[in-house]
């Protein structure tokens, strides 16, 4: 099954709020048919129903994808929408957080090809990363498909098992929101220092997007970069020894916090 197969047969995207809007936009920019597409959604944007997709109709009768994008709250009342096309020749691909593989299984049978994937909320200007694992029911032209779509919003990674999404939540899941926070405190150290707020807001958001753009670019990792603009006795080593201490500074505190959010995530799925 490639794209094609996807374009004829079509695709369900069930749920689309912020998530799956922005993977709607971008399979769309990326050539299919907005009439290959059906969306279920009870409270759709002004955007969506402008995108001319089927919108809360009946669905094809066994369409290549469907592709699960509501919160966790809702699942309950989604999933029985599609139960009945399990089993068959659709793939499922879940960015649901917190619902597992084999709570999807206990619904749509275990004989359907399922992935199971992780995104995150920078999807939403297409640069996200997603992993992903499939169940024992798919094979390499399904996790293919699966990835070619989530492509649409960023890069993917693929896991080795299920249990590593957990540590994923951890890093690149909720990780968007710690990376915020930095931001936050970094403009208020600098409004501490003198600077106007707006002022200190503006250079931090600049430092942290245009590192992270170069952290991606450059052939040298991330420790290198680091020393590559750290002068012995400067200002840069003068901040890194606060934030580098082992005690109280990054190590510890990004351990303790990843750690905190796939503990959570854990518990969230074991309900």
């Amino acid at each position: 099954m490639d794209m094609k197969d996807v374009a004829d047969r079509g695709l369900v995207l069930l749920g689309c709020g912020k998530m799956g809007s922005a993977m709607l936009a971008g399979w769309l920019d990326g050539g299919l048919p907005a009439r290959s597409v059906w969306v279920l959604d009870p409270y759709p944007s002004d955007w969506v129903k402008a995108q001319g997709v089927h919108l809360n109709t009946d669905l094809p009768t066994q369409p290549a994808i469907i592709l699960i994008a509501v919160k966790p709250q809702m699942m309950g009342d989604a999933l029985p929408a599609i139960a009945a096309k399990g089993g068959g020749g659709t793939l499922f691909v879940s960015v649901a957080a917190g619902t597992t593989i084999a709570a999807f299984e206990a619904i749509l049978g275990a004989a359907s090809p399922i992935v199971r994937a992780m995104p995150n909320t920078p999807a939403a200007v297409g640069r996200g990363i997603t992993a992903m694992i499939g169940n024992a029911s798919t094979n390499a032209d399904d996790i293919d498909l699966a990835e070619a779509l989530l492509s649409a919003v960023g890069q993917t990674v693929r896991l080795e098992n299920e249990a590593q999404i957990d540590a994923v939540t951890g890093v690149s899941g909720s990780g968007p929101a710690y990376v915020f926070h930095m931001i936050e405190t970094m403009a208020a150290a600098g409004e501490a220092q003198g600077l106007p707020a707006e002022m200190a807001m503006k250079l931090a958001k600049a430092t942290v997007a245009g590192a992270g753009v170069l952290a991606e670019a450059a052939d040298e990792d991330p420790s290198q970069l680091r020393v590559n603009v750290t002068s012995p006795n400067g200002t840069t080593q003068a901040a890194l020894e606060v934030l580098m201490n082992e005690e109280n500074g990054f190590p510890s505190l990004l351990k303790r916090a990843v750690a905190a959010a796939a503990d959570r995530s854990r518990e969230l799925a074991n309900g």
